[in-house]
């Protein structure tokens, strides 16, 4: 096990120290004392140049090179400033782990191979004779069947580290982890000795994980939201929303390549968000989304995150998969297929509703209109202005809040006023999407109530550009409708 043989056929023992988490041959240097800025081996005389005596006095000295690493590793995280451990894994994250302890032994025996050298794949990660294999691998199924599997615990460790996860290894989860890791590597084992006998055993290609992601330029899902962000400009709230969608998506499944994710990737994911809970508090606030879910499971009766919310994050997640399709992050001889489509959850239906007429009359009874006496609430002159423009045009109430004088025009050829709904990002005007940007005629009872002669006053107060409601508009926070006024919907418009 890790046994190399140098020029003058004495054998030692010889364990690689992992390269991650970055900082970890740097703390081996500092466990064993050495002057070395970093320890990338370990390497100790076997003194026999028997190779079964020196597979027999291996075992101890690997041993120990284990609890070295396994210091240098706690001394790390007591060094590491803010590192927040885990108590929980859900089945999902178990799942890409071992496939990834597997994957990783079969690639690093594939390399040796490749590289013209004799040896096998050793269990730690080293370079073994191959008559020493089949009796590693009867030793650790041994192990195995009566519960000892500390043989893989390095490898579970790798994992973890490969997946950036940080878990307590008192927990639960964490002996679970090194139970299927185990079996992980126990198959890779005996697939190795398949190998070694002239079957052909695929190294699968994972791409859930940091350490095994090859990140080839322009394929994965962070580079399909980096480049649809640069694509072009967006607003804020939909670049944060779209950003927090692919968030949760990698810290559940890692950040796969684009053309990689599945069905089954998706279903997960969703999965993963019914369980979260709607209301987070305390270390939840920082969660991610699998210990989200994991909490929400040991939590049955806590209220989870609405349809709409599950919809919303699904939606961002295909929105930037399909970008990637559609601009080339997904090479052309694969057939794409969108792992998203007909996930939605059915939403119950809004509890709003449009205002009737005799509640369109109680609401235009108010004080502010009958007797211009304004409430405190009401942001001057758009607590009048803002309700009578909604049930007249039916706009959003970002839309009016952040009218200016400019968008209001009247047409040379017919005289009819008009109201211009535009984006202008500079100053923080959008519409919704590109077809919300419309021209709307004002409507005659507005202009009898005096609408046109308001914003001539606001024209000559502050210039052409001034804004019509400066008390709500974008640079003052989000424009609306004064909040008493917020229920008015599309459909009044409409009926009036």
């Amino acid at each position: 096990m890790g046994v190399i043989k140098d020029r003058h056929g004495t054998y030692y023992a010889r364990k690689t120290v992992p390269a991650k988490p970055t900082g970890l041959r740097r703390a081996v240097a500092l466990e064993l004392g050495t002057a070395k800025p970093a320890q990338s081996h370990l390497k100790r005389s076997l003194g026999t140049k028997d190779v079964r005596d020196a597979n027999v006095r291996a075992k101890p000295v690997l041993a120990e090179f284990d609890r070295i690493i396994a210091k240098a590793k706690a001394r790390l995280a007591a060094t590491t400033e803010a590192v927040v451990k885990r108590t929980s894994l859900n089945d999902t994250e178990i799942k890409r782990m071992a496939e990834y302890v597997y994957a990783t032994a079969l690639k690093e025996d594939e390399a040796l191979r490749f590289s013209g050298r004799l040896e096998l794949l050793g269990p730690h990660g080293e370079n073994v004779n191959a008559d020493a294999h089949g009796d590693i691998l009867r030793d650790f199924q041994q192990q195995f069947a009566v519960g000892d599997v500390s043989f893989a615990e390095q490898r579970a460790q790798n994992a973890l580290a490969g997946f950036g996860i940080t878990l307590d290894p008192s927990c639960t989860a964490y002996h679970s982890l090194c139970i299927e890791s185990a079996k992980a590597f126990l198959k890779a084992l005996d697939d190795i000795g398949l190998r070694y006998a002239g079957a052909v055993i695929e190294t699968p290609r994972l791409a859930g994980s940091k350490a095994l992601d090859d990140h080839r330029e322009g394929r994965t899902l962070q580079d399909a939201l980096d480049g649809w962000k640069r694509h072009r400009a967006r607003p804020k709230r939909t670049v944060d929303e779209f950003g927090r969608s692919v968030d949760m998506f990698i810290q559940l499944h890692g950040n796969m390549p684009v053309m990689a994710i599945k069905k089954t990737h998706a279903i997960e994911f969703r999965k993963a968000l019914q369980d979260a809970p709607r209301h987070r508090t305390g270390d939840l606030l920082r969660a991610t989304l699998p210990a989200q879910a994991a909490w929400g499971r040991e939590h049955p009766d806590e209220p989870r995150i609405t349809a709409a919310t599950v919809n919303k994050q699904l939606g961002g997640v295909q929105s930037i998969c399909i970008w990637a399709n559609d601009n080339g992050l997904v090479p052309d001889d694969v057939q794409w297929t969108d792992p998203f489509s007909k996930l939605r959850l059915p939403e119950e239906r809004s509890e709003r509703t449009s205002f009737d007429a005799a509640e369109l009359q109680q609401l235009f009874s108010a004080p502010i209109f009958t007797d211009h006496r304004f409430p405190l609430g009401a942001h001057g002159a758009a607590g009048f202005w803002l309700p009578v423009l909604a049930l007249f045009t039916g706009a959003r109430q970002a839309e009016l809040g952040s009218l200016t004088a400019a968008n209001v025009r009247t047409d040379a050829e017919t005289g009819v006023a008009l109201l211009h709904f535009v984006t202008e990002r500079a100053r923080g005007k959008r519409v919704k999407t590109d077809a919300s940007e419309r021209v709307v005629p004002v409507h005659p009872d507005v202009i009898r109530l005096g609408f046109l002669a308001y914003v001539e006053e606001r024209r000559k107060a502050d210039g052409a550009d001034a804004w019509l409601f400066p008390s709500v508009a974008p640079d003052r926070g989000r424009a609306g409708i004064p909040a008493w006024y917020s229920g008015l919907a599309v459909t009044c418009a409409r009926r009036a």
